[in-house]
């Protein structure tokens, strides 16, 4: 009986193979610090980005896209003009196109949303099939969480409400308040005007030669990482827009300009902005055309492109030194999503490339490549 209970308990423990102790116990715990210390570092960062949003957001896209607009002012510069004159045309230029994209979007967004009571009904007709799963999930969802309360009063879940929820809080979030507007134009005019004197002060500060060398190495880096990357892709963008306004057009959509810009816009947010565009296709489509089968051409069509673009131009264009990890794309898209919102998400690959240029200086990989 001894034997063979000394052979199950054998049979059902855990194998070690060569366990050895630590020679010394109190490096485990002065690790264990190090790491709670960073740990608390973290988090305290991350609050502070949460909480200083308003004022934080502003600022880091206008450094953002001053560091993308540095060389047009150094190449001026270059030329005799001076660096005040060229952030000035520069912020010009831009609130021209603001200024002339909001004129062209107005007037069909305002109808979109005078029909929505309109659209609602069409969806709503059009989508009859599901129906009938909607109504199986309501019942499963009442008998697994059964209301406390019979005399509450039930809500209209139409689809006008659903349509009225979602744009009510979609139009609050992606109008950004007046002060962080003007705070991000100062702050632009300033990173374009004197980024040369700030670089300056900044290198001086630095306490060694070394030092003031990784510096300016990460910051030519990160400068010419971000304009090669963004110039790229603002050109493949202009080309999808104008592609997807094309189709628009021949596809009978109303107001096919709108769908391009959208789809321009949109398609600086990697995979999300290319969702988000599908699926508005798709609605409108609902509403526009008698079937569904004629409405899912847009979104269809869509989508491949949108593979195209994503999976085998981009790659091509920009290079594997430029491509980032779509991991890295995910996880910097969903943090910066739910740390500042529909802007975060619009600077989640620049800030992505900010911070793996960083990291790759001051922690080079140097160990050797692996055989395949």
């Amino acid at each position: 009986m001894e034997l063979l209970r000394a052979q199950r308990e054998r049979r059902f423990r855990l194998e070690l193979h060569d366990p050895q102790p630590i020679e010394h116990p109190s490096d485990v715990w002065a690790l264990a610090a190090q790491i709670a210390i960073v740990g608390i570092f973290v988090l305290l960062l991350i609050a502070a980005l949460y909480a200083g949003r308003g004022l934080l957001l502003p600022i880091v896209v206008a450094v953002v896209i001053g560091e993308t607009l540095a060389p047009l002012v150094k190449g001026a510069d270059e030329r005799g003009v001076p660096r005040v004159l060229t952030a000035a045309m520069l912020i010009a230029v831009g609130l021209a196109l603001v200024g002339i994209a909001v004129t062209l979007l107005a007037a069909p967004i305002k109808e979109l949303i005078a029909r929505a009571p309109e659209f609602g009904a069409s969806i709503k007709d059009k989508l009859y099939v599901f129906d009938r799963p909607v109504a199986a999930w309501r019942e499963l969802q009442s008998a697994v969480l059964p209301s406390s309360d019979s005399n509450v009063v039930q809500l209209d879940t139409g689809w006008t409400s659903i349509w009225t929820s979602i744009m009510s809080p979609l139009v609050g979030t992606l109008t950004p308040a007046l002060g962080q507007i003007v705070l991000f134009i100062i702050v632009l005019f300033f990173v374009l005007a004197g980024e040369r004197d700030l670089r300056n002060f900044i290198v001086a500060a630095m306490p060694s030669r070394d030092s003031k060398l990784r510096f300016l190495r990460i910051a030519n880096d990160i400068r010419r990482n971000l304009a090669g990357y963004l110039a790229v892709v603002t050109a493949i963008n202009v080309s999808h827009g104008v592609i997807v306004g094309l189709g628009a057009w021949l596809l009978g959509f109303p107001s096919p300009y709108l769908f391009g810009i959208m789809a321009m816009v949109m398609n600086y947010i990697p995979y999300l902005g290319s969702i988000v565009t599908a699926a508005t296709l798709f609605a409108v489509g609902l509403v526009t055309f008698p079937t569904l089968s004629h409405a899912l051409i847009a979104p269809l069509g869509y989508v491949v492109l949108a593979s195209i673009e994503g999976y085998v131009l981009t790659p091509t264009i920009l290079g594997r030194h430029l491509t980032l990890n779509p991991l890295t794309l995910v996880l910097g898209l969903a943090f910066w999503t739910w740390m500042w919102g529909p802007m975060g998400a619009f600077i989640a690959a620049p800030l992505s490339i900010v911070g793996l240029v960083t990291i790759g200086h001051l922690f080079p990989d140097d160990d050797p490549q692996l055989p395949q």
